[in-house]
């Protein structure tokens, strides 16, 4: 029998990609924690390899002489070394579109709640009774503001649709992306402008050299003094030291966040002190029905594989014709 490796996961329970990968006769082997000593350790006679947020090292590849696909529970690929998987002949897969609606809606949500100060008024109401609630605040009508999105792939294509439906209008950047290929209604420009322009600006990139500390002291000072900056994606887009900064000067008017630079932050986070930051602890991604989506389709991705089968997505082409799988 087969066996997969399964480094880690956040949901209840495997029970939907166990059934997928008996029924192939895959054995999974889940890891009791994700360090780089116990992955490496289990990964020495493992076929195939799933994982989530889990680190995962050239050292844990080089371990798996039989590995023929990393396969991941999730969008991003940042935290496995794809060019040692491509020399090893190892497919990676990941699943790109199982949660757009999710993370849309999630940063919507954020929108939402710092514009009506709906998570402020919802504890003062509670701590100190129905009149404490002063109309003090300052609330947007959302028809008269603009969303500036940074990225153009799928979710930032979902959270534009939405932006719209609320009469907001949309500024965008993407080096890839032309105005001849932008969704209705969405003006690309230079992420200056987007900055400078916009009332909440929401981050979509994925997170690569390039992108890591993309908004930092330069970019924030550059937005208005009361604008949102919102983070679903990874959270070293953020230069966080520079964003604590610039809430602590009052250069921008709040952040939502879902991620951090720190996968697992301290409990004295200074971020954590703001009452003007909204944080969720990496949850955008998640209901019921898009978690047992991912579970299903990263099963089936190794299946194909070790099948000898074309998965549905390749994130490192060049490595077909030299795999271990033969594909």
């Amino acid at each position: 029998m087969s066996k997969v490796l399964i480094t880690d996961y956040t949901w209840p329970n495997i029970d939907a990609e166990t059934a997928i990968l008996k029924t192939a006769g895959i054995e999974p082997v889940v890891a009791p924690d994700s360090s780089v000593e116990t992955l490496t350790r289990l990964a020495a006679d493992v076929d195939a390899i799933m994982f989530c947020f889990a680190q995962v090292p050239a050292s844990v590849l080089q371990n798996a002489p039989n590995c023929k696909v990393a396969s991941r529970y999730g969008i991003g690929v940042d935290n496995l070394d794809i060019a040692a998987c491509t020399e090893l002949g190892i497919v990676v897969t990941n699943i790109p579109d199982y949660c757009i609606d999710e993370v849309a809606d999630h940063v919507m949500a954020m929108a939402l709640s710092f514009n009506r100060k709906i998570v402020k008024h919802s504890s003062m109401v509670k701590s100190s009774g129905w009149g404490s609630v002063s109309l003090t605040d300052t609330m947007h009508r959302l028809r008269d503001k603009t969303m500036g999105i940074a990225g153009m792939g799928r979710i930032g294509r979902a959270v534009a649709d939405r932006a719209r439906v609320f009469g907001m209008t949309v500024l965008a950047h993407d080096p890839f992306v032309d105005q001849s290929d932008a969704p209705e209604g969405v003006q690309m420009t230079s992420i200056d402008s987007m900055l400078k322009d916009s009332d909440f600006v929401t981050l979509h990139a994925p997170l690569i050299p390039k992108t890591t500390g993309m908004i930092s002291a330069d970019e924030l000072r550059l937005m208005k003094n009361d604008a949102f900056l919102i983070n679903a994606a990874r959270g070293p887009l953020i230069d966080e030291s520079a964003l604590v900064e610039a809430l602590s000067s009052g250069e921008i008017g709040g952040a939502g966040l879902d991620v951090l630079e720190d996968t697992a932050p301290s409990d004295d986070h200074p971020l954590y002190a703001f009452d003007n930051v909204i944080i969720t602890p990496h949850t955008a991604f998640f209901s019921q029905a898009s978690t047992i989506e991912l579970e299903e389709r990263t099963a089936r991705e190794v299946v194909r594989v070790l099948n000898g089968e074309m998965p549905d997505v390749v994130i490192n082409p060049e490595v077909l014709g030299k795999t271990r799988a033969g594909i």
